[in-house]
């Protein structure tokens, strides 16, 4: 049967958001798995609330939170510096980059396994577990070291393979946005996440979307100029911006190669109405009907939740699984 799962992210609940502390951090995380448990999600996900920091709230910690640690990164720029940032065309969303590369990488003080404990313990469902893709993390980066942009990728690669590989997550997820709007760079980004995904436990996943930032897209590619990345992804199973992209692009995915599972995004994150469960059935249907209903192994949102308000993030979670149901016949 088509599972259920989200990407990631959710709204950061209030009370973390006006008292940041550990115990907050748990009790969030905790009302964000039981949330899911009663919308029936079959894979859930920590809500990445471990990542929720004040000042980086717009990037829901996607980027800083995984580049501040790293050993051989400055985050203080000097004037000349930022002057150099701000005349790159591609990073206009930036005022500044998340840090300069001054030297050799190293995980720093990054420990991603103690973020995973925290959340653990607290759900015996399948448990997902997310990092951003080490392309999508390069691109954010002032590189003052390695002089070319595949040798940063890769660097951090082996940094989040390292970290991954004592995570016993049940899925580990690697997400990329940035690719989608830079295809020419699809072999290098495909070689950084397959260094995250060499050092995986469990199933591989690999999410894919054209950027939500602030409830926008941000990249203006297309699928038919991806397949070549899709298919150099030594991954199990894709996760897909599919329900806010043309209809004409899942003909598109029927290329991916048959040893990658598909998830099939039927829940529009940047849209407040929620959808139906007739809808999301139908979502399903059609894609079902593209690529082959074999391939589809997930049913999911488009991207994380973190931009919506908790109440329609809830009530999108409860119809992506009434849809499902529906479709399945149930």
């Amino acid at each position: 049967m088509i599972k259920t799962t989200v990407v990631g992210s959710y709204p950061v609940p209030t009370w973390l958001r006006l008292l940041s502390s550990r115990e907050g951090l748990r009790d969030a995380m905790l009302a964000v798995i039981k949330t899911q448990e009663l919308a029936g999600i079959d894979v859930v996900a920590d809500g990445e609330l471990y990542r929720w920091d004040v000042n980086h709230a717009e990037t829901n910690g996607m980027i800083d939170y995984f580049v501040r640690p790293l050993g051989g990164v400055s985050t203080t720029p000097s004037a000349a510096q930022l002057r150099a940032w701000r005349a790159r065309a591609d990073m206009g969303f930036r005022a500044k980059p998340a840090g300069w590369v001054s030297g050799p990488l190293d995980a720093g003080s990054l420990d991603l396994a103690a973020d995973f404990a925290l959340y653990r313990g607290l759900t015996d469902r399948p448990k997902k577990f997310t990092v951003t893709s080490p392309y999508m993390l390069a691109k954010t980066l002032a590189d003052e070291h390695y002089g070319e942009l595949a040798a940063i990728v890769a660097a951090i690669g082996d940094i989040l393979g390292e970290q991954v590989a004592e995570i016993d997550a049940d899925v580990l997820q690697v997400d990329e946005a940035n690719v989608t709007g830079h295809a020419d760079d699809g072999a290098i980004a495909a070689d950084g996440i397959n260094r995250v995904l060499s050092q995986a436990r469990g199933e591989k996943a690999v999410h894919l979307c054209f950027g939500n930032y602030g409830g926008q897209t941000i990249q203006a590619g297309t699928y038919a100029k991806l397949v070549d990345f899709l298919n150099a992804l030594d991954c199990d199973h894709l996760v897909l911006e599919v329900a806010r992209r043309p209809h004409d692009e899942l003909a598109v995915l029927a290329d991916v190669d048959k040893r990658i599972g598909l998830g099939i995004g039927v829940i529009d994150i940047k849209d407040n109405e929620v959808e139906t469960p007739d809808c999301v059935a139908r979502r399903i249907e059609r894609a079902a009907s593209v690529v082959g209903a074999e391939r589809i192994r997930y049913v999911h949102p488009d991207c994380g939740f973190w931009m919506l308000a908790r109440s329609v993030a809830d009530a999108k979670m409860r119809s992506l699984v009434a849809g499902r149901d529906l479709y399945a016949g149930h």
